[in-house]
């Protein structure tokens, strides 16, 4: 054995030391990009749609048809107390006709419409497209005009109104969404690790990786290269921080079991490389490969969050297996002061009572756990994935939708988000009238060079017209979906007219038919990867199957539990149709994470024991580490809860919940319990099987 001197231990310290100098130097330039990605980000419809949607190709066709680009927000007034308000028509109507010049408004002011029922009224205010900060002080200017009428309440409703909206809720994803995330990660790591430092060296390295991730992110957006809006810039923020944390548990935990066996610390560190890197670059290989697949769905912000979270999972390896060794190796036993590593084996606990439980009744384990998440799957199909009702989009009250229940109340289901047709202008008036007699449609008419429909000639746009139609249920029923499919049908059957079908309630139907479209694609296509990249880690086709089907099982018993918490607990009664493809490319790729942790270990521990200690030593040594990752990792997803939206809400259940239950039945009984009780030949055909 080398004698190692003064001047050796100055030479083996320069290389960590040179490698944290150069990240602290990346951390300060790439920091401030956490903030700034709401710079390229888009929030606009289009990045919520399937890109060959005959929807989609109303939004390009309209845009013809717009001299002036314009967002509409839509007045609605009451009556205080209820009651007609039919007479203050004409004090509604001045009252809008006072915004004709004010900052941010554009075109004619419409006058006021009287409902029906004589009980609201009804003005169109069209705002400029490209406000951006100043949308929210114009809505405000508009809100007062209106409120001028007297004896009435005043709610705005349509496309400027849900855009306020949904940028107040993405306001908090560059500070709150982080904070609240970090300042959970670091709470769980003190109470774990029980140590000073090395909590604050985990966060460390994962805003690193979350700094350069959202650097690259930020350059490949600016050139258009990636897509990002509110919904994958938050996603991104939780999963680099997630994955950064739940890889640095698993090198510190294999770090702390070296050092307790030797007393040089560069051998030491050079042993738990050695011993875990493969885990670690295997289970990012299963996230970031699953992320990609999502390239080949037809949504935009599907494949949008694809490579920008694949990136995000590279920058979160990047950081851990070289900012964080060089840290640790530089601190030695201190980083874990004032805790004292010692072999993980020495320390009697739950791990080894849960090993001794799964050692002696492994049938009986992994038959009751089957059993129970069988039961909880059995509700999965139970789970409403057919889009999330207009009112529910935000979590807690928008005025944007408040407004829009009012006009439903009294106007048209579809007011305010009519069905938007294209056709050939020879043929309007057949269109039209088809329209019309369309089970479901409430009135029709073309657009005219005012920008409202009906009152004068249509505008024709290189031989093609925009009609309005109105459908009589809200525009966010299945009801009116199904309108939606009639009258494509219907329209479509008109000989020359070449009619297109569009509009709010044509793209929640066609967003919900390619959900299910992708979802039957992309699922096999991950299944495949993960299995491949298991196959190749743990050289057997057996337990590589099993994982597959445990995670993929711990996928549909988490569906099933959403399926009576959304509707039963948190008041949803529908779903995202992305949120099931979401939640599984997450929870899959997650979980086999923790099962990648878990049998990595076993394996190593067979070889060296044989297969049945190699099980109970493989759960002992990581139960622990594994436990505390999940626990990070569903704290962290949790976290998107504190955007108010209901996508967001929905996927930080499904996941947390979803990570939780697989860290603590799936990886912690389901699988040893299966690999106990199957033995050696869990291995087949590895050579462990043959021992």
């Amino acid at each position: 054995m080398p004698v190692i001197t003064r001047r050796t231990r100055w030479v083996r310290l320069l290389l960590p030391a040179l490698l944290l100098i150069a990240w602290l130097g990346v951390g300060t330039t790439t920091g401030p990009f956490a903030g700034r990605l709401g710079e390229v980000a888009t929030n606009d419809q289009a990045a919520f749609l399937p890109r060959s949607a005959e929807s989609t190709e109303v939004i390009d066709e309209q845009e013809a048809f717009r001299q002036d680009e314009t967002l509409p927000a839509i007045v609605v007034w009451t009556a205080d107390g209820g009651g007609e308000v039919s007479g203050r028509r004409a004090a509604a109507t001045e009252a809008l006709a006072s915004l004709a010049d004010a900052p941010g408004v554009t075109g004619r002011v419409s006058p006021a419409v009287v409902s029906e029922d004589g009980e609201a009224l009804e003005g169109v205010v069209q705002l400029r497209p490209d406000l951006g900060d100043g949308l929210a002080g114009a809505l405000d200017r508009v809100r007062d005009a209106a409120g001028k009428v007297p004896g009435t309440q005043v709610g705005i409703a349509g496309p400027a109104a849900s855009q306020a909206d949904l940028s107040d809720a993405f306001a908090g994803i560059d500070g709150l969404l982080l904070i609240v995330a970090l300042v959970a990660v670091l709470v769980i790591l003190l109470l774990v690790y029980r140590s000073v430092l090395l909590p604050f060296l985990v966060i460390l390295g994962a805003v690193f990786a979350l700094g350069v991730a959202c650097a690259v992110v930020y350059v490949l957006a600016d050139h258009d290269v990636v897509r990002v809006d509110g919904q994958v810039q938050g996603i991104l923020s939780i999963l680099v921080i997630g994955a950064a944390t739940d890889y640095a548990l698993l090198l510190t935990a294999r770090y702390r079991e070296e050092l307790a066996h030797r007393e040089d610390r560069f051998a030491a560190m050079r042993a738990a490389l050695r011993e875990s890197w493969g885990a670690i670059v295997a289970s990012a290989a299963t996230v970031a490969l699953g992320l990609l697949a999502l390239l080949l769905s037809d949504l935009t912000n599907n494949r949008a969050l694809g490579p920008v979270g694949a990136i995000g999972i590279v920058c979160a390896v990047l950081t851990t297996l070289t900012f964080l060794p060089a840290v640790l190796v530089l601190l030695g036993r201190a980083a874990y002061w004032p805790v004292r590593p010692r072999p993980a084996e020495e320390k009697r606990g739950v791990w080894h009572r849960v090993a001794d439980l799964v050692d002696r009744a492994p049938r009986k384990v992994w038959a009751v756990s089957l059993v129970c998440l069988l039961a909880a799957a059995a509700f999965a199909p139970a789970l409403d994935s057919k889009g999330v009702p207009l009112d529910e989009t935000f979590v807690g009250e928008a005025r944007s939708v408040e407004a829009q229940r009012t006009l439903g109340e009294h106007f048209p289901g579809g007011s305010g988000n009519p069905a938007v047709v294209i056709a050939n202008a020879a043929r309007a008036d057949r269109v039209v009238a088809v329209a019309e007699d369309t089970d479901g449609v409430a009135s029709a008419a073309p657009v005219t060079a005012s920008g409202r429909p009906g009152g004068g000639e249509p505008l024709t746009v290189d031989g093609r017209v925009r009609v309005d139609v109105t459908l009589s249920a809200a525009a966010d029923s299945d009801a009116a979906k199904d309108t939606v499919a009639r009258l494509r049908d219907a329209l479509h059957a008109v000989p020359g007219a070449d009619a297109k079908v569009g509009g709010y309630t044509a793209q929640q139907y066609d967003t919900l038919r390619t959900a299910e479209r992708d979802r039957t694609l992309i699922v096999p296509v991950v299944l495949a990867i993960i299995f491949v990249i298991l196959v190749a880690l743990l050289r057997s086709l057996l337990l590589p199957a099993l994982l597959v089907l445990t995670v993929a099982l711990n996928f549909l018993a988490t569906l099933g539990v959403s399926a009576l918490v959304f509707p039963h607990v948190l008041g949803f009664t529908g779903t995202d149709p992305s949120v099931p493809l979401y939640g599984f490319v997450f929870l899959v790729a997650l979980g086999v994470d923790y099962n990648i942790f878990l049998m990595s270990r076993v394996r190593e521990e067979s070889l060296r024991h044989g297969v049945r200690r190699g099980v109970l030593r493989g759960l002992v040594t990581t139960g622990g580490v594994i436990t505390s990752a999940g626990v990070v990792l569903a704290a962290t997803f949790a976290a998107l809860g504190v955007i108010p939206l209901a996508f967001l809400a929905q996927i930080a259940f499904i996941v947390a919940f979803g990570v939780l239950l697989d860290t603590l039945v799936v990886r912690s009984l389901l699988v040893p319990a299966l690999a106990r009780d199957i033995g050696r030949r869990v291995w087949w055909p590895g050579r462990l099987s043959r021992r």
